[in-house]
């Protein structure tokens, strides 16, 4: 018997959505390897929280492929050969695949301002959000905080920081209003949000430099801070574009319908490390549409290995859910592309459905180790794979 053998790069969200699918869908003939530098789940939705100095629950990934056949590797992912159909990772091993899928995912771009770099806390990792934390916890009353980028995690970040940290000054600063995808409604409550929490909010602003004393911005303002928080921008990892992958101008891989590499078939790309193409344009990177390319991948594999077609990607997006604190969030519900619609939520009712779309996902993922089909119709409303984690 021959023995088709898949590698899945990344155990976030749709990498681990994406090798658990694959499991659940293909027999004994079919080999799963997941590949990550750490053997601990990375609550992505939840940095902040850590950032802020809230414990999460540690979630152990090789506990959660128990039973599954999926082989986990710890390692982090050096090089790609296309050609060769192998990756190396960073104690030389070097792992062959048949199928790959690719879902490395993004992280903050901190190499476009000088210094950020070096003086600027991510939210990456929950190490990264960690030492944050520990900085935060060290600061003195009053000290000055800023978060660079007005974006949905920006303002998460900032809410949860002033929440939790009512002593420290907190600075958001940003080229556009917070909230500026949003209704006029839903964005002025959260503006009120802010306000209450004691964000201070810079709009119309750029960073130009970044030290560890605060920020230079572009008119020649310098905003002094503590610690400096960067959410502004992200970037994808280089390895698919240096493996001769097809890529965008921002390194992400091209995909046709099925969500395959458009130059290496035999490579899927799936969440931020891919270019999806819908009818209303491409894709951005959030969990919301991330996971349900990874649930489409899962599928398209297992289709394709049982000799039957390939079917296309569809997706719309549903909601904009904005954590403001422990106690308060909006959700502004959208058309499918994104664009804000009638309705919007605020308060304790929006605070219990935040929770809901952004708890742990481990529940769903034990469903797809059992039920692949019932996880499927989680992600999917009307043929469209809707659903966030």
């Amino acid at each position: 018997m021959t023995t088709t053998n898949v590698l899945v790069l990344g155990a976030g969200y749709t990498g681990t959505s994406a090798a658990l699918g694959i499991a659940a869908r293909t027999g004994s003939d079919v080999h799963v390897t997941l590949v990550n530098p750490s053997a601990r789940f990375t609550e992505r939705l939840r940095l902040h929280q850590t950032a802020s100095g809230q414990e999460l629950a540690h979630l152990d990934i090789p506990t959660m492929l128990e039973g599954t056949g999926i082989e986990f590797v710890q390692g982090c992912v050096t090089a790609i050969d296309a050609d060769a159909r192998t990756v190396r990772i960073d104690d030389e091993r070097v792992l062959g695949y048949d199928v790959l899928v690719h879902a490395l995912g993004a992280v903050s771009d901190t190499t476009t301002v000088p210094g950020a770099d070096t003086h600027a806390f991510t939210l990456d990792s929950a190490h990264d959000a960690g030492l944050l934390a520990q900085r935060l916890a060290s600061l003195p009353d009053g000290a000055p905080v800023v978060v660079v980028g007005n974006g949905l995690t920006g303002v998460e970040a900032a809410a949860e920081i002033a929440e939790q940290h009512p002593r420290l000054t907190v600075h958001l600063l940003g080229r556009g209003e917070p909230g500026a995808m949003m209704g006029p409604r839903a964005r002025a409550y959260l503006e009120r949000a802010l306000d209450r929490l004691g964000v201070q909010s810079h709009t119309g602003v750029d960073v130009v430099k970044v030290f560890d004393h605060g920020v230079d911005l572009a008119d020649g303002e310098h905003v002094r801070a503590d610690a400096v928080l960067w959410t502004t921008g992200v970037r994808v990892s280089p390895l698919a574009a240096a493996a001769g992958l097809e890529v965008d101008e921002r390194g992400r891989i091209l995909t046709d319908p099925s969500l395959r590499s458009v130059s290496h078939p035999e490579v899927f790309a799936v969440g931020d490390a891919a270019a999806v193409r819908q009818g209303f344009g491409v894709l951005h990177g959030t969990c919301q549409s991330g996971i349900p390319t990874a649930v489409h991948a899962a599928r398209t594999i297992a289709r394709i290995l049982a000799g039957k077609p390939a079917r296309p990607f569809r997706f719309g997006y549903i909601h904009q859910p904005v954590g403001l604190g422990r106690q308060d969030a909006v959700i502004q519900f959208t058309r499918p592309d994104d664009t804000p619609g009638r309705f919007f939520l605020t308060g304790r009712w929006a605070v219990a459905y935040k929770e809901a779309v952004s708890s742990s996902p481990w529940q769903t993922f034990a469903i797809t180790k059992r039920t692949p089909s019932v996880t499927t119709l989680m992600w999917r409303r009307g043929g469209a794979a809707t659903r966030t984690v």
